[in-house]
């Protein structure tokens, strides 16, 4: 199917048909275990027709069941490794493509949204689209003024199917579970609803990466493409190349792998303190890594595209983010425990061992007690059994801890970009980054401003 289908009851099939997918595939492992063949086949080929079924169905509709995969797709690195295998391939195509919505339909949302001459304003448009995503497609282009151009149009009728969905897969939370073992997925899909107004605002999108292209016009690490033209439905900002960053994490070379991992970390807690927004959707799909210069020489640089969803931080990073891990990378049980008391994770009804709270909190932050930590796939599984096994303390422990709404996105942003490292395999300097960006993390003594004396407090 090549267009987006709108209509609830058809959407409300398809995803129906996930779970009723699932226990079917079930049923028929089964019958193959019963004629003699190996619960190892078996579970394999299970787990392969899942994954091609759900890629078949998510990408087919766009919208939420898109979105969601999305977000799914970042937690692939916390699944046991004979779980992942089938479903990495078929998460990572969620990423960076989706079948294409006709020419015709992309001619007249240009139509009524630049004008009946739109073509001129374009010495060249391609009608082929070059990526697709939950909500828009984006067409390769070459501006009036001669500047390669990406024009993302919007899927018609986006912002209905986007809720239709959501809300179905809202109804089959429980049964949808399983694909990410230990995740909740309910509070995951209430989010995404949340963000719906947002990320189908064009307008919002526009002044969101235009800040983040002004910011960082000049940075020699991070490269924020500029806003060309906006409009209702249509956003057209200037072209980058670039490898993406699901081809580093499959194909990548350990160079690679470690440059886009450093980066992506300076550019979770710099965004921020530099313009205010945190970029709030950090899959894959939105990064590109490109050569330091037009000759291909000097450091990998980060390409960053999509700011439909930001959380707007005036100040930056809330400053008891820093001060918590700092007390808790010093030892300071008690002064944590009063901290996370104070801004709402310890509810006043619930009373909690400091000591406790610090045991299960260290493993979470290994990767700032050294100078440089390898995120790997082991050790996101390692955490992710710890916090969702229901015999272990950690488990009883989190399941009394509270997450306030103002530390929601960030949260997840925070662990979704942690997964995408791990699916890099990156070594990463993460405590360099924490100590120049993030507020409330450096020591009282530490030199906020660098040898060229430029400011880099946060």
């Amino acid at each position: 199917m090549s267009d987006l289908p709108r209509k609830a009851v058809t959407r409300t099939a398809k995803l129906a048909a996930l779970p009723l997918g699932f226990a079917g595939r079930a049923t028929w492992g089964l019958g193959k275990r019963i004629v003699g063949e190996s619960a190892e086949i078996v579970g394999r080929e299970l787990q392969q027709r899942t994954a091609e079924q759900m890629f078949k169905v998510l990408g087919e509709l766009k919208g939420g069941a898109m979105k969601f995969g999305q977000a799914l797709s970042v937690f692939e690195s916390a699944l046991p490794e004979e779980i992942a295998g089938p479903y990495r391939a078929a998460l990572t195509k969620l990423q960076e493509a989706a079948p294409p919505m006709p020419t015709r339909t992309v001619h007249a949302v240009l139509t009524e949204r630049l004008g009946e001459d739109w073509r001129e304003l374009f010495l060249e448009f391609e009608d082929k689209p070059a990526a697709a995503a939950s909500i828009g497609q984006v067409h390769r282009g070459v501006w009036h003024d001669g500047r390669e151009v990406a024009v993302k149009v919007q899927y018609p009728g986006a912002g209905e199917a986007l809720l239709s969905d959501l809300n179905q897969l809202s109804r089959f939370a429980r049964l949808l579970g399983p694909l990410i073992p230990g995740m909740d997925i309910k509070p995951l899909i209430s989010e995404l609803k949340d963000r719906v107004s947002e990320e189908l605002d064009y307008g919002l999108e526009a002044q969101a990466q235009q800040a983040h292209a002004e910011e960082f016009a000049d940075d020699p690490d991070v490269v924020v493409p500029a806003v060309v033209h906006q409009s209702d439905e249509v956003l057209i900002t200037e072209w980058i190349d670039g490898v993406p960053l699901s081809e580093v994490i499959s194909d990548g070379t350990e160079e690679q792998r470690d440059r886009a991992g450093q980066l992506l970390a300076r550019f979770l807690f710099s965004g921020p303190a530099r313009t205010g927004l945190l970029h709030a959707d950090p899959h894959p799909g939105n990064f590109r890594l490109l050569p330091g210069d037009p000759d291909g020489h000097g450091d990998w640089r980060l390409g960053v595209l999509d700011f439909g969803t930001v959380d707007r931080l005036p100040g930056g990073l809330p400053t008891p983010i820093g001060e918590s891990l700092r007390m808790t990378l010093d030892g300071d049980a008690d002064a944590v425990y009063e901290m996370l008391c104070g801004e709402g994770f310890v509810k006043e009804t619930i009373a909690l061992e400091p000591e406790a709270v610090m045991d299960y909190l260290l493993p979470i932050i290994e990767p700032a007690q050294v100078e440089e930590f390898t995120f790997t796939r082991g050790w996101m599984r390692s955490q992710a059994a710890r916090v969702a096994d229901p015999r272990s303390p950690a488990y009883q422990l989190g399941k009394q801890l509270n997450l306030p709404p103002a530390y929601l996105l960030i949260h997840r942003v925070t662990l979704s970009t942690i997964g995408v490292l791990c699916q890099l395999g990156a070594t990463v300097r993460l405590r360099e980054e924490l100590e120049e960006w993030l507020p409330g993390f450096a020591p009282e003594d530490y030199d906020y401003t660098d040898e060229e004396g430029s400011a880099a407090e946060a």
